[in-house]
This record gives structure tokens, C-alpha cells and sequence, in this order.
């Protein structure tokens, strides 16, 4: 007979995860309604404010999406004034991407979200930095 005890949701890493990563994301939603940004949406921002204009296939690797679920995203921040979408003459199939004046500007409104989420996961500074780095090591080791 197996071991029913591992089938049971309270013995899973994966669900507390998954519900801490769903609750935090629902969090985000106060502090990101002025900007008229989705959390996903605030991720690929933070990213082309911190690197600036990259193709779509390198945004993909940073923010961890595919381009199934990353081209229709790019579309609405594009039609929201945020971002600019090109293809080059030369190669139709690479997609770079840009932030407009609108989407740089947005930058000084979103510097305020974290300390806005600040304390939104009920741990200590040092649980908090302990966390980060096993989150960041299981994602470099699982890639």
C-alpha cells in the first residue's frame, strides 16, 4: 500500500509557495492602481527601468515568461503609451522594446511601491533576507 502522507496538501512545499506568491501578488494590486499596472505588468517595467531597451527574448528571461504569455502584455503597456514594440528591417523575427517618455516618467510614481508593500510577508528583516536567498537559489538551480 503506498504512503498517502505525501499526497497530502499540508505535507507539500509546493502549495505554501504557491498561496504566498497568490496572496502577495493579490497585495500589489492597492499600490499599483494609480499606475494602471497589473503586477506583471510592474515586473517587466522594473525591468526596462533598470536596463533599459532589450528585445523581448531577453525581457523574457529576466521576468521569467514566455512569449505567449509576454507578447500580449507588451501589447497593452504599447497601447497604454508605456513602452515602444520594433522590428527591425533586418531581422522581422527580434522584437525590441523601449520605454517611451510616458513609461520612463512613470518610474518616479513607482518608486513608492515597495516601501508601500513593505510588511505586507509577516517575517523579520533577517527571515525576509533568509527567504530571498533560498527563493533565488532554488530558481538559479531549477534553471
Amino acid at each position: 500500500m503506498q504512503n498517502d502522507e505525501t499526497i497530502k496538501l499540508d505535507n507539500q512545499l509546493c502549495f505554501p509557495l504557491y498561496a504566498c506568491a497568490k496572496e502577495v501578488v493579490r497585495q500589489y494590486r492597492k499600490p499599483l492602481e494609480p499606475l494602471n499596472l497589473t503586477y506583471t505588468q510592474y515586473i517587466v517595467m522594473m525591468v526596462l527601468w533598470e536596463f533599459g531597451s532589450m528585445t523581448e527574448g531577453e525581457l523574457g528571461k529576466k521576468v521569467r515568461l514566455d512569449s505567449g504569455t509576454l507578447a500580449p502584455l507588451l501589447k497593452r503597456l504599447e497601447k497604454q503609451g508605456l513602452i515602444n514594440r520594433t522590428r527591425p528591417e533586418n531581422n522581422e523575427r527580434k522584437l525590441y522594446l523601449s520605454l517611451t517618455d510616458q513609461g520612463e516618467a512613470l518610474k518616479e510614481k513607482a518608486v513608492s511601491v515597495p516601501q508601500m508593500m513593505d510588511g505586507c510577508i509577516p517575517l523579520t528583516n533577517d527571515e525576509l533576507t533568509v527567504l530571498k536567498k533560498l527563493l533565488d537559489k532554488a530558481l538559479i538551480n531549477m534553471s
